[in-house]
């Protein structure tokens, strides 16, 4: 019924304020970890749409990034376009496809754009070192289904994240190994931050057992 039909005095059933939002067709599962914990193989095993949120790093020309063991910081927030991967994971809950931007890390910069669609998946993970940053935005968005940091030991993530990238050839070898060590140093603190910023600790098992819980 038109408002112009509608008799006087009646209200609209469920009427929308002007400018509400309706709530998103699907949610999302904001997926982080120390590089190395398995969180690209754990989205390959759910077969769950998955947006990879190491796509919006910026250029490593880009002025301004963060620096540490002589190259930039790929591991600081800084180093990464937050506020253009927020708009890609509202837009595939609420429309269910985005214009995402393709990274090459070889050479440290975007090579062009894909379109992403999720169909009728009622679940996207969203997975990247930098996913916590993302879970107070989501949460007031109505976007979000769960935040989750896997936890494996230090020992088990340097040797699978030095092996990834040795075989990727990511950097050189030496870059790789001191980088590689550093972050063994750092992650606990790393996790720390994630649970608080609204993640919780769990392994690849019990991460994958929630995420298939979910749909």
């Amino acid at each position: 019924m038109s408002e112009r039909s509608r008799p006087a005095g009646q209200e609209a059933l469920f009427a929308e304020p002007r400018g509400a939002r309706r709530p998103p067709a699907r949610r999302v599962v904001l997926l982080t970890g120390p590089s190395g914990s398995g969180k690209t193989s754990m989205v390959r095993r759910l077969g769950l749409p998955v947006l990879a949120l190491d796509d919006f790093y910026r250029d490593g020309d880009e002025p301004g990034l963060p620096h540490r063991f002589g190259i930039v910081d790929w591991d600081d927030p800084g180093s990464w376009d937050a506020g253009r991967a927020l708009a890609a994971v509202e837009r595939l809950c609420r429309e269910g496809e985005a214009e995402v931007p393709v990274y090459d890390i070889p050479t440290s910069r975007r090579t062009g754009t894909v379109h992403l669609s999720v169909g009728t998946a009622p679940v996207v993970v969203a997975e990247g070192i930098f996913a916590a940053d993302l879970v107070a935005a989501c949460r007031d968005r109505a976007l979000l289904a769960d935040a989750i940091c896997l936890q494996r030991p230090v020992a088990v993530t340097f040797t699978f994240r030095l092996l990834r990238d040795l075989a990727e050839s990511r950097k050189p070898p030496h870059t790789l190994v001191r980088r590689g060590l550093g972050l063994a140093r750092s992650e606990p603190a790393l996790l720390r931050r994630w649970t608080d910023l609204g993640c919780r600790p769990l392994s690849p098992a019990a991460a994958e057992e929630a995420v298939r819980a979910l749909v």
